[in-house]
């Protein structure tokens, strides 16, 4: 083996992956308006509903400017996605602009990498979807039994905590026990099964092996319900808002606004599924980078509305609830917007999970095109023209799981893989750059050239953070963090000798300190995950490659 052959690139101008575009037999019928609406359906998930409330009870009113943080530092990434999608017009996200930027051996670890943004996160949603769903049944007087809205191992977990007599513990946990010890049995074993995480998967696969059409028209049907619930619940919040729950803005100070934001910043990575879309988009050079801004920019301002309204509304120390929005709402005594709240968390959830399905399928795809999986992965229905073994193989690895699996198990790991792509995809761009490629781009990141700028920022943070920082604490609780600052010196070097481009350079640096904030378990479970990954490759991939097979 050839360490050289690792790293075999595709033509960035040939076979797809410039001006000539391969007609591989999807549907063109993708608009920017609606590759906007994907990507403000994977944004606005789960997100807006919950992980907001916590965010502003951390760091009160003020985490309204972590949002517009996050959106600066999230537009780094997607920059870097939307040169690659001017310039490439094939699907595969991620993995088809590594593969014509690092090599093929990167390229296979962010296909794999990317199961874990696309598939595991998709069970993390589905759980999620499948709470707030059973709970708006209950809005509607309908009573669904516990012990089928719940996977074995929350409720099995759940009852081990309790038994063990740990005090103080949440009332979803002791519900969640008593489920446990009230469910059925089948031959001497619990039933306990997340029916509605498992069915809302299956009828999405099914709409999705139908036809992107068909999707199309779900998807923005949900996005603009879900656009129009979220506008009535900001326009009804101001009538309730009394400034002086704006005060103190920042109690926590900038610690409590930056604790929030690895889980803030997650909220924003859907702009990525508009990439894997790209064969089925009329003029995909033009509609996608266009798409990627504007989902940004509409979700950046929602986000900051509803943080304000919710702050405004009541104090940010009641705000450390799992239901948010709903909760300020009964608060002022508007149930019936409350009950709006809990319709449109079905939607907005639901909305997420398409667009997840789409996007998996389609990266499986254009793999198996490369010859890195199996042929039947690429294989498009002669009638629906959609990646057919693809779509139901990404239908059963989703569905089946997340019947019985803790929502914690993956959740994590999920995150440690979106940071690598998007790590991956800007290092990219600087190489576009060394090669003069970016030169052909019909939309490029601007460069604003970093010779000197990275080194002088790293000197900068160095004298008024590192000197100030207990070395001790860092070894033994964030050592991570020195992986962070090693690499930004070696940046630094790099980026004087090579001339970088500093948006991709700093998007590289957010990435990988966001990386840093999840912790060496995460880390662990990320790299046997790679690993396994890894051996597929050379077991198979590294031999079938088309590269490989033209090179010979």
């Amino acid at each position: 083996m050839k360490a050289k052959s690792l790293f075999r690139r595709k033509d960035i101008s040939k076979g797809g992956h410039g001006d000539e575009v391969t007609d591989y037999g999807l549907k063109r019928v993708l608009g920017v308006k609606d590759l906007t609406l994907f990507g403000i359906a994977a944004i606005i998930g789960a997100g807006i509903f919950s992980t907001i409330g916590r965010a502003a009870f951390n760091g009160g009113p003020a985490v309204s400017l972590l949002f517009v943080f996050v959106a600066v530092a999230c537009i780094f990434t997607a920059l870097c996605y939307a040169q690659f999608a001017s310039m490439i017009s094939t699907s595969g996200s991620a993995y088809t602009y590594t593969y014509a930027t690092l090599g093929e051996v990167f390229a296979w670890a962010i296909g794999w990498a990317l199961i874990l943004e696309y598939a595991v996160s998709n069970m993390v949603i589905a759980i999620s979807w499948s709470g707030y769903f059973t709970t708006m049944l209950e809005g509607f007087g309908v009573h669904w039994p516990h012990y089928l809205s719940i996977g074995y191992l929350s409720a099995y977990e759940a009852f081990q905590k309790v038994m063990s007599g740990e005090s103080h513990l949440p009332a979803n946990i002791l519900q969640a026990a008593e489920t446990y010890r009230t469910a059925p049995e089948f031959m001497g074993m619990k039933v306990l099964v997340n029916v509605p995480a498992g069915a809302v998967i299956a009828v999405l696969s099914a709409l999705v092996f139908v036809g992107i059409k068909e999707s199309r028209f779900v998807n923005n049907l949900l996005v603009f319900l879900k656009i129009g619930i979220i506008l009535l619940v900001i326009g009804a919040g101001c009538f309730f808002v009394r400034p002086e729950n704006w005060s103190p803005f920042a109690p926590n100070g900038a610690q409590g606004i930056l604790g929030g934001v690895a889980a803030v910043f997650f909220s924003f990575i859907g702009f990525d599924s508009i990439s894997t879309t790209a064969e089925e988009c009329k003029n995909p050079q033009r509609d996608m980078p266009r798409a990627m801004l504007y989902c940004l920019g509409i979700c950046t301002v929602l986000y900051i509305a509803i943080t304000l309204v919710l702050t405004g509304m009541v104090n940010y120390k009641e705000l450390g609830v799992d239901d948010p929005l709903a909760y300020v709402f009964q608060k002022v005594d508007m149930d019936f917007i409350a009950g709006i709240v809990s319709v449109s968390a079905v939607i907005a959830i639901t909305s997420a999970i398409l667009v997840f399905q789409i996007g998996q399928p389609r990266i499986w795809m254009t793999m198996s095109r490369d010859g890195l999986l199996w042929p039947r992965f690429g294989k498009i229905h002669p009638k629906y023209k959609t990646p057919t073994f693809a779509t139901l193989i990404a239908g059963i690895i989703v569905c089946v799981p997340s019947l019985f699996l803790d929502m914690q198990f993956v959740v994590d790991l999920t995150s440690v893989g979106t940071f690598f792509a998007f790590i991956l995809v800007c290092s990219g761009i600087l190489y576009l750059d060394y090669k003069g490629y970016s030169k052909k781009a019909k939309f490029k990141v601007p460069y604003i050239n970093g010779k000197y700028i990275v080194g002088v920022l790293f000197l900068i943070t160095a004298v008024l953070f590192i000197t100030k920082l207990d070395y001790k604490e860092i070894i033994s609780e964030k050592p991570l963090l020195i992986i962070f600052w090693a690499t930004w010196l070696c940046m630094s070097f790099a980026a004087y000798k090579f001339r970088f481009s500093l948006l991709p350079t700093i998007g590289i640096l957010i990435n990988l300190y966001l990386m840093t904030e999840l912790g060496w378990s995460n880390w662990y479970m990320f790299l046997i995950w790679l690993a396994i990954g890894l051996i597929i490759y050379f077991l198979y991939g590294y031999k079938k490659s088309k590269l490989a097979q033209i090179n010979k």
